[in-house]
């Protein structure tokens, strides 16, 4: 057993400026604005008859552009305040990984969706920052199964290649299968609680209980995650139909995962409560498990599922995602070894498998009787070299999609967790896991008071900090 060395000085500097410049270079080879953002829109506006800039796509994006980027930013952030010694590394880190992240994935996601074969340049858009928003949410998602365990740099590391991961199977899924996944329950969460899973089991700590005392949540923490918690939880709505067809699709994506976040409160608030001798809730099921609808519906969002159906879906999901914090994840930890901080199996890998299956039973049960003749081509897309599917067939198209989730992110997880085993990384020893003061520096040792001091609690004034520092002298 090495000594760990935490001090990342010179590779965290590193890494980011290498990247960032690197970055810099690529956008200037091959990243341009798209036709509606160009300042030709005026000449491309008079060319296709539009007589209003109300038409530019900007107008029907930005709106859930916005919610998409709270939820990655604030929702994610803050839903892993939980720890009560990790509060800095939660909300930073995954600042810093969604920042790199968001810069990669519209490279990444534009070499292979959207190169342009004469120019050799990726056009972007508002609609190419929503993409990249989702790309950067699965490298998030495994950020939660390693919370409090790995370095900054092996975060840069995983989400370098989970983007990249990322990309390869989402086209995959979307363009070759042609499976229909607007709120990424396979692409997004299937992969990333997948990919978080395998890292998290390849960089297994066998004396992880030596930070047993950093590994729980004080009131005020729960309380910060909690916050992250309704925000995702109000924005999925967005989420899930942010990259739907413009009217209807988008409109009953909207309705579906309201309706079925909803109902997973429910059932969520009464496993939670009953599981319990003295009926009390637990804040690890509420602030996890209500959001488990919104992945779950996330590839059906837009299929004509009925309001019911969506209702039905959140109220398994809740029951599901909450027995699994109360029975799964011990088992996983104990038997499989795999430690998962946040329990992303049970709000994301487990759920995005369920969203799978009800978008293979969907899309397999679709008829024209329900949704019209045009109905199933714009809700399927069966155009082009697609015109000929049947619904049958879609069916089991999305249930291949979620399979090729799984194995993207098992065998990605095996081969990074392996790359980020490598003792170069800086990452902490078991006894100091889930603790800020290792990569922060902390409020508590830069004062004049210390937190065991009863007068820290009073604020203190600029002039009795200038009259103790006088005094001091």
């Amino acid at each position: 057993e090495y000594q760990k060395n935490t001090n990342i000085r010179l590779t965290l500097p590193v890494v980011c400026f290498v990247w960032q410049i690197a970055m810099i270079i690529l956008f200037g080879v091959f990243i341009r604005y798209d036709e509606e953002s160009d300042t030709h829109w005026v000449e491309t506006k008079a060319h296709d008859n539009i007589t209003s800039d109300i038409e530019n796509d900007f107008y029907f994006r930005y709106p859930s552009f916005q919610d998409v980027h709270v939820m990655i930013f604030v929702g994610f952030g803050f839903l892993m305040t939980f720890l009560k010694r990790y509060s800095f590394g939660a909300v930073g880190f995954n600042f810093l990984i969604a920042s790199f992240g968001l810069q990669w994935a519209l490279l990444m996601q534009g070499w292979f969706h959207s190169l342009d074969p004469q120019t050799g340049k990726i056009f972007i858009g508002v609609e190419s920052l929503i993409n990249a928003d989702f790309c950067v949410a699965g490298c998030l998602i495994a950020y939660g199964a390693v919370l409090g365990k790995v370095s900054p740099v092996q975060l840069l590391v995983m989400t370098l290649f989970g983007v990249t991961l990322f990309a390869v199977e989402e086209y995959i899924i979307l363009n070759l299968l042609h499976a229909r996944d607007a709120g990424g329950s396979m692409v997004i969460h299937t992969f990333g609680g997948y990919y978080g899973l395998t890292i998290s089991w390849v960089l297994y700590r066998p004396n992880l209980h030596q930070s047993k005392r950093m590994q729980g949540s004080v009131y005020h923490s729960d309380i910060f995650a909690m916050i992250g918690t309704l925000f995702l939880w109000m924005f999925w709505p967005s989420f899930n139909s942010a990259i739907t067809d413009h009217g209807d699709g988008q409109h009953r994506a909207v309705i579906n995962t309201y309706l079925c976040l909803a109902s997973t409160v429910l059932t969520t608030v009464a496993i939670s409560s009953f599981s319990q001798k003295t009926g009390k809730l637990d804040m690890v099921h509420i602030q996890n498990s209500t959001l488990a609808g919104g992945v779950a519906l996330g590839t059906a969002a837009e299929f004509m599922i009925s309001p019911y159906g969506a209702l039905i879906v959140g109220f398994l999901c809740g029951i599901i995602s909450t027995m699994g914090y109360i029975f799964i994840s011990p088992f996983l930890e104990k038997t499989l070894k795999i430690q998962d901080t946040c329990g992303i199996h049970n709000l994301h890998a487990m759920p995005g498998v369920i969203g799978g299956i009800v978008g293979a039973i969907t899309a397999a049960a679709a008829s024209e009787s329900v949704y019209g003749k045009q109905g199933l081509i714009n809700t399927f897309d069966f155009t082009g070299d697609f015109k000929d599917r049947t619904v049958l067939t879609q069916g089991g198209y999305q249930a291949a999609g979620m399979c090729v989730s799984i194995v993207f992110g098992v065998a990605g997880g095996a081969i990074v967790g392996s790359i980020l085993k490598l003792p170069i990384w800086g990452d902490p020893a078991d006894e100091n896991c889930f603790d800020d003061e290792v990569y922060w520096e902390h409020p508590s040792h830069s004062g004049v008071q210390q937190p065991h001091d009863p007068q820290a609690a009073r604020p203190v004034s600029p002039f009795s900090m200038l009259c103790l520092t006088i005094s001091q002298n």
